[in-house]
C-alpha cells in the first residue's frame, strides 16, 4: 500500500450538476480505495450536498476544495448548481463557471496535483492544466450510446448512424438537432473557447460504462472522435450512504408484498410540465400497481400537491401510492416489494437499476435519455413509454407499460436478464476500474519523466 508521502493526488472538477458530482464522488472513492489522495472541487452549494455523502472511511483521503463563482445580480450562490435551478438562469451558470478559470488557475498552481480530471462540460479546463504541465483526462459521466450518437449528428457524417436499435422517432430527432445547433451556437466565440485549450485528440477520455453494456458503442466513438476511451465501469453508490430521514418510507415499503410497487423518479434537473404530470399520475392509477412518486418542483416554484396533481388523485389512490419531494433511490431499489423503476433514464439511475436488479419502466424526457431508454429496450431490461407523433404522453400507455414490467408475460424473463447484467457488471467494473487506474498512473509518471516534479 502506498504511504502518504507516495500517494498521487488527483483534482477532480464535476460540472456543478448532482447528476454528473455524484459518478465523480463515487470515482472519487475508487481511486481513493486505489492509492490515490483525492481533492474534489465544486461550489460551496455543491460542497454541502458532497460532504453529507463522504463516509467517515473516505475522510482522510478525499478533500473538498471551494471554487468561488463570480457575481450575478440573478445568480446568488444558493444558485451555484443546477439542482433546482430555474431553466432560464441555466446559461449565466456557464457563463459563470468559465469566467472563474482565474480562480481555478490559482487554485491548482497552489495545490499541484499529479493529474486533473476534468467533465467534457467544460474541456477549457485542459488549456489551464497544459499551462501548468499538469496530465489530465476528460471523464464523461454518460453513456457511450449516447455520446457516439451525438457527436455523429454533430459532425454531420455522409453515412447513417449505424446501430438501428437506437433510431429516434421524428419529434426526437428534432430535439435532438436542436441541442446540436444550440451547441454550436455556444462554440461559434472563438474568444470563449480558444483552440489551444481544448484537449488534444490523442487525449484520454474515462466513460462510465463497461464493454459488456456498450462494447460496440464505445468502439465507435473512439474511431469518430479519435480519442482513447478507457471505462470505469458504473458508478453506483452504496445504498446504505444514501441517506437518513426516510424511515416513513421504508416503513410503507415493508408494507407491501414482494415487488408490487414501482419507484418514480425523473431526477434532480428535469421538472415535469402540468400535461406530463397529469398523464403520469393517471397512468400509475390506471396501473392499479403500488407506487412511491418523487414529486419535484424548482427552487422557489412549489406547489401543493392537490393543485399540482389531477382532482382526487391523492383520494383515489389512497394508502397504494406515496408521493414526496426527496427519496433514498438507491435504498429503495435495492427493497423487495420493488418489481420497476420508472425513470426519465439518466445514466446514474439506470446505472443502479441495473446494479440492484430492478427492470425499467422508460419515460426519457430530454438530451441522453431517449437514447439511454432505447439502448436499455436493445439489451432486454427495459421497455419504453412510447409517446405519439407529438411527443405527448398517454396515461393508457404509461399504465400498459407498468402493468407489462411488473406482471407482463416478458415480466420475469425481463428480471432475469437485469439480476444477470448487474451481477455481471459489478464483477467487471472492479477489473476496468483497476486497468484505467494503471494508465492514469502511466500518464502522470510519462508526465514527470518529461517535465520533472512540480
Amino acid at each position: 500500500m502506498d504511504t502518504e508521502n507516495t500517494k498521487l493526488k488527483a483534482f477532480l472538477f464535476p460540472w456543478l450538476a448532482y447528476g454528473h458530482i455524484s459518478p465523480f464522488l463515487e470515482l472519487a472513492k475508487k481511486l481513493s480505495d486505489r492509492g490515490f489522495l483525492i481533492e474534489l472541487c465544486s461550489t460551496p452549494t455543491n460542497l454541502s450536498f458532497i460532504q453529507k455523502r463522504i463516509p467517515k472511511s473516505y475522510s482522510s483521503t478525499i478533500q473538498l476544495v471551494e471554487l468561488i463563482l463570480p457575481e450575478f445580480p440573478q445568480l446568488p450562490s444558493h444558485y451555484h448548481t443546477t439542482n433546482g435551478l430555474p431553466l432560464h438562469l441555466n446559461s449565466i451558470l456557464h457563463k459563470a463557471l468559465k469566467l472563474a478559470k482565474p480562480n481555478l488557475f490559482t487554485i491548482l498552481k497552489t495545490r499541484k496535483p499529479d493529474i486533473i480530471i476534468y467533465d467534457v462540460m467544460q474541456l477549457w479546463t485542459f488549456g489551464i492544466a497544459s499551462l501548468l504541465n499538469i496530465p489530465s483526462a476528460q471523464f464523461f459521466t454518460s453513456g457511450a450510446a449516447m455520446c457516439s450518437y451525438f457527436v455523429h449528428l454533430y459532425k454531420n457524417l455522409d453515412v447513417e448512424y449505424p446501430f438501428p436499435a437506437l433510431h429516434l422517432l421524428d419529434y426526437e430527432i428534432e430535439r435532438a438537432r436542436k441541442l446540436v445547433h444550440k451547441n454550436e451556437k455556444e462554440n461559434e466565440n472563438k474568444d470563449d473557447q480558444p483552440e489551444e485549450e481544448m484537449p488534444p485528440q490523442e487525449g484520454i477520455m474515462l466513460i462510465s460504462t463497461c464493454r459488456e453494456l456498450e462494447g460496440k458503442y464505445m468502439d465507435y466513438l473512439a474511431e469518430i472522435i479519435e480519442t482513447r476511451i478507457l471505462p470505469i465501469g458504473t458508478l453506483v453508490q452504496d445504498p446504505l450512504a444514501s441517506g437518513e430521514g426516510n424511515m416513513n418510507i421504508m416503513q410503507w415499503l415493508d408494507g407491501k408484498k414482494e415487488l408490487s410497487t414501482v419507484f418514480v423518479s425523473f431526477g434532480s434537473e428535469y421538472f415535469l410540465t402540468k400535461e406530463e404530470r397529469e398523464e403520469i399520475a393517471l397512468g400509475l392509477e390506471l396501473s392499479q400497481v403500488n407506487f412511491i412518486w418523487v414529486v419535484r418542483f424548482p427552487k422557489g416554484e412549489k406547489q401543493n400537491l392537490e393543485e399540482a396533481l389531477p382532482q382526487g388523485f391523492l383520494e383515489r389512490v389512497g394508502d397504494r401510492g406515496m408521493i414526496v419531494e426527496w427519496a433514498p433511490q438507491a435504498k429503495i431499489l435495492t427493497h423487495s416489494s420493488i418489481g420497476g423503476f420508472v425513470s426519465h433514464c439518466g445514466w446514474n439511475s439506470i446505472s443502479e437499476s441495473i446494479e440492484f436488479g430492478v427492470p425499467i419502466i422508460a419515460i426519457p424526457m430530454q438530451l441522453d435519455q431517449p437514447m439511454n431508454a432505447k439502448l436499455l429496450v436493445e439489451i432486454g431490461v427495459a421497455l419504453e413509454v412510447v409517446r405519439d407523433d407529438n411527443g405527448s404522453l398517454h396515461r393508457e400507455d404509461i399504465a400498459s407499460v407498468i402493468k407489462g414490467v411488473t406482471s407482463g408475460e416478458s415480466s420475469d424473463n425481463m428480471r432475469c436478464k437485469v439480476r444477470s447484467l448487474g451481477k455481471n457488471l459489478r464483477t467487471k467494473s472492479v477489473e476496468d476500474m483497476d486497468a484505467t487506474v494503471e494508465e492514469l498512473r502511466q500518464l502522470v509518471g510519462n508526465s514527470k519523466s518529461k517535465n520533472g516534479s512540480f
